[in-house]
């Protein structure tokens, strides 16, 4: 899960940057509106859009935002209808890649996300041609600074999380994704501070890069993650942390 790990934690200092350009708003917005389309305005029965909404504050997205973007799911205010589609190819070296978009036109975002692909180096393939390669998880990031690892294991472990992984700046916990506001609700009661929580799909295996395809696989994630309609790009890559930083 190296990769995936460096990755994310290295996407994650990125957030504030995001958040500045609006990126950050746009995808909670997206998301908010259709977890509240599919379950409900009512973020207490609807554990989706309860972890969009605490993501949004985490960006400091104002409340009238987030009142807005629940209001046009639920269809009490109009809004754009967006569809989530889930992409799967390889970039450089054989890497799996699987794009999570929500888009108001699939025509356009498929053809958009195809270019990516074969501009770095890439293919979009069928759809279940990489997905068996990841785990769905319940993902947890919170800072290394002020937090015991002792106690965080403890926590962690009695609430039902399945482990710990410490990166640079991060401590990273994954759950199963049905357990993950149990784990984090008990981490939040314990007084530790916690950075992201989100389900996400972690690879259960990864593929090392090296040089230009090292290089053509950061590029393609950026490429990626800055389109428009994406929500989430997964990976099975393990890059040295230095190549990553100088990127």
């Amino acid at each position: 899960m190296s990769g995936h790990s460096k990755w994310h934690s290295i996407k994650h200092k990125k957030a504030a940057v995001d958040a500045k350009r609006g990126k950050a708003f746009s995808r909670v917005i997206k998301e908010i509106t259709i977890a509240a389309r599919l379950g409900g305005g009512d973020p207490d029965g609807n554990s989706r859009l309860r972890t969009a909404i605490q993501n949004a504050k985490s960006v400091n997205m104002p409340q009238d935002n987030i009142t807005r973007a629940i209001k046009k799911g639920t269809g009490e205010l109009p809004g754009v209808s967006y569809d989530e589609v889930t992409y799967e190819g390889y970039g450089p070296g054989g890497v799996a890649i699987m794009v999570e978009i929500m888009t108001d036109n699939k025509n356009r975002s498929v053809a958009e996300i195809r270019h990516i692909f074969s501009k770095h180096n890439g293919n979009l393939g069928e759809t279940g041609c990489v997905a068996w390669m990841f785990q769905k998880k319940g993902l947890i990031i919170l800072p290394v600074e002020g937090v015991n690892e002792d106690k965080l294991m403890e926590v962690v472990l009695e609430a039902g999380g399945d482990d710990i992984n410490r990166e640079t700046d991060n401590f990273e916990v994954t759950t199963e994704p049905d357990v993950l506001e149990t784990v984090k609700d008990a981490i939040e009661k314990a007084g530790l501070p916690i950075s992201e929580a989100s389900v996400t799909m972690i690879p259960q295996s990864t593929i090392k890069l090296e040089g230009k395809q090292a290089v053509s696989m950061l590029k393609m994630m950026e490429a990626l993650e800055d389109h428009e309609d994406v929500q989430n790009v997964y990976a099975n890559f393990d890059i040295d942390e230095d190549v990553m930083n100088a990127m």
